[in-house]
């Protein structure tokens, strides 16, 4: 069964369900945490000097998957490593904390008698999301100023796969700049 469109839980309106406790777990409201997407968060290299810096900010209140962050992340890795190999450092600023539950329902022949509908639904933990803030920045890159149209390509290729509007906001790393 595939995953759900975006648009039923990307919107910041609903009650954020995040408290899991491994020393206390019937204290849990989430008894099991679904596995999380989005494993890697630093990528390249940090020891080097940059002189400039980019982040992907998003320009209003939004809820994204970790499924979405990871195929985003990885979009716009892909291109770095192929186009810039070993000149940039690129780091995933959010962590999906908030468990997104669903009720799922029983499709086929005689399902109205087996499934009691949405009476008290208050569903399973499916799967993971962040919650954003306007103005929040989701990716940081950093990488020389010669290598600035990369950068907005990777993010151009990041912003597909997300939903919402997003930004690129740059810093200028070098001592004079800011």
């Amino acid at each position: 069964m595939g995953l759900r469109p975006a648009r039923t839980c990307r919107d910041l309106g609903k009650q954020a369900w995040a408290r899991y406790s491994k020393s206390k777990p019937k204290q849990s409201f989430v008894k099991a945490m679904p596995h999380l997407s989005l494993l890697v968060y630093q990528m390249g290299l940090k020891s080097q000097n940059y002189e400039v810096s980019q982040s992907l900010v998003a320009k209003q209140d939004i809820q994204l998957r970790d499924n979405a962050l990871e195929s985003a992340r990885q979009a716009a890795n892909k291109y770095l490593e192929k186009i810039l190999i070993n000149a940039y450092y690129f780091r995933v600023l959010v962590y999906p904390h908030n468990v997104i539950r669903e009720n799922k329902m029983v499709a086929g022949a005689g399902a109205d008698r087996i499934q009691k509908g949405m009476r008290k639904s208050f569903g399973r933990a499916t799967d993971r999301a962040a919650r954003i803030n306007e103005g929040q920045a989701i990716f940081y890159i950093e990488a020389s100023k010669a290598n600035r149209p990369h950068i907005i390509e990777a993010y151009r290729r990041a912003r597909s796969k997300l939903s919402g509007a997003f930004a690129i906001v740059e810093k200028d790393l070098m001592k004079g700049g800011g």
